[in-house]
């Protein structure tokens, strides 16, 4: 595009700013008006059951954010409700543009609706151009030298860290062409009600959306960055970033985080970057190997024989397992839309390979739940808790609850804050209060079983199941393979 009256639409997705934007820099940088739009996507948004969606709320105030921003620039946001399968190819036609810009999304959802959208462009005459946008390094950037995709993470980060530059993590100086912003005709922003969904506890959990929620997050992370590694692991601590809602919809560019970790010189920052490499590893799987979504990365173990047994399954959703972390854990989620990352590894790890129940189930459990959900992430975090996915580990690493508990939560902090009722629970019996006697449950004021569920399996027991479970799934499927 080099016509001096050439115009051009992007359309933001997992993208909501302006700052360090590749599609929006390429699209100011070739055309000399530059239209943006949002789109509601129904085909995304109908299939959501709960209509308080904190993520739908975080998504809307982000827009409504952007939007501003963007008409005190000079240029404004186009914002829609329907199908974007359809929008795009007519809103593009509707504003005579030759070009839709977009940044590429690696979900076979979302891959099958960008090739629907470029045939319809294309029978338009308009070109449908993508960017690279949400991963540091996308789908062949990093290879092994055969050229083929790596299967093993810590394989991938080395080459990661030898290819990576300045040049990879510089950001898009997209302030240089805003005068090419155009302004949209008659644009209304739909209120939250009228997409079908309500407000939600969001602001009430301090989770401010948008780029400057993200700005502030990030601040007040890079003050804590340098012990990030000593803090990370403990529920009860302020260890984390709390950025990975603001990377899950583009509120801040992942280039802007990757750079500040690669420029520090600290084991935190380091830690944290390994946590950024963990991000492109898991999109770079899923484009390789798209049949993660519905089967095991290692199809010995899509036989496994999970007993999935519904009332177990309802009792770790509900956190009433007995297991103190685990339940805590998981109303944190039910409560918040978010959980720690080492209670992720270890409800996931307690819900397979203690109630053998698949970890389909508990995927898609976290699909409905989690701020943050990412299916490339929470698919290889699952796959990886379950010892199906990608991990050099074998199938025998199974956390104790227990002993995570102790270790990570050691003063009980974090139990405390979602079951109450443990409270009095002295350090030593609140990790496993089924084995007080009955007068130190008295004492504490919480009787096993009327107060607190008892556990419900033995640890000990479970293991040894899982251990038979997984062996029979490997050695049927060796016997199958040798014909």
């Amino acid at each position: 595009m080099t016509a001096a009256d050439e115009s051009a639409l992007v359309w933001l997705r997992r993208d909501l700013r302006v700052q360090d934007n590749a599609a929006l820099f390429r699209a100011l940088a070739s055309a000399q008006r530059v239209y943006l739009v949002f789109v509601f996507d129904r085909e995304i948004l109908d299939a959501i059951e709960d209509r308080a969606d904190r993520r739908v709320e975080f998504i809307w105030e982000s827009v409504a954010e952007l939007r501003e921003k963007l008409t005190r620039a000079g240029g404004g946001l186009i914002v829609l409700h329907g199908h974007a399968r359809e929008e795009i190819p007519q809103l593009a036609a509707a504003l005579k543009v030759d070009a839709v810009y977009a940044n590429r999304d690696y979900e076979p959802a979302a891959v099958s609706r960008d090739a629907a959208v470029r045939a319809a462009l294309a029978a338009r005459g308009i070109e449908f151009i993508s960017c690279k946008d949400q991963v540091v390094f996308e789908v062949d950037e990093v290879l092994t030298k055969e050229g083929r995709p790596y299967s093993v993470y810590t394989a991938y980060k080395n080459a990661w860290m030898k290819r990576i530059t300045v040049e990879d993590l510089a950001a898009y100086p997209v302030e240089l062409h805003l005068g090419n912003l155009g302004r949209p005709e008659d644009s209304v922003m739909p209120e939250l009600a009228a997409l079908g969904f309500k407000r939600t506890n969001l602001k009430a959990l301090s989770i401010e959306a948008g780029n400057s929620g993200a700005a502030a997050a990030f601040q007040d992370f890079l003050g804590r960055i340098e012990r990030y590694h000593e803090t990370r692991n403990y529920p009860a601590v302020k260890g984390p970033s709390y950025l990975s809602v603001h990377l899950r919809f583009g509120t801040i560019s992942v280039r802007e985080l990757a750079r500040a970790a690669w420029e520090r010189d600290d084991r935190g920052a380091e830690t944290w970057l390994n946590e950024l490499i963990w991000r492109d590893f898991y999109f770079m799987i899923l484009h390789h190997h798209p049949h993660v979504v519905e089967h095991a990365f290692r199809p010995e173990y899509d036989a496994l024989r999970f007993a999935n047994d519904p009332q177990r399954f309802t009792a770790w959703c509900e956190g009433r397992t007995g297991y103190p972390l685990v339940d805590a854990a998981m109303l944190q989620l039910n409560s918040t839309g978010y959980m720690h990352n080492r209670l992720r590894m270890i409800a996931a790890s307690f819900l397979v390979k203690d109630l053998h129940v698949s970890w389909l189930l508990g995927e898609r459990y976290f699909a409905q739940k989690l701020n943050d959900y990412d299916l490339a992430a929470n698919n290889g975090g699952w796959q990886w808790a379950a010892s199906t996915g990608c991990d050099a580990q074998p199938y025998f690493r199974i956390f104790n609850p227990v002993v995570q508990s102790e270790k990570f939560d050691p003063e009980g902090a974090f139990i405390r804050k979602y079951l109450p009722q443990l409270a009095a629970c002295g350090d030593k019996n609140i990790h496993a209060p089924w084995l007080m006697n009955a007068e130190q449950q008295q004492r504490c004021g919480v009787l096993i079983g009327r107060d607190y569920p008892g556990p419900i399996v033995d640890h000990a027991e479970a293991r040894q199941v899982t251990l038979e479970l997984y062996a029979a799934a490997r050695d049927a499927y060796q016997a199958a393979s040798r014909g």
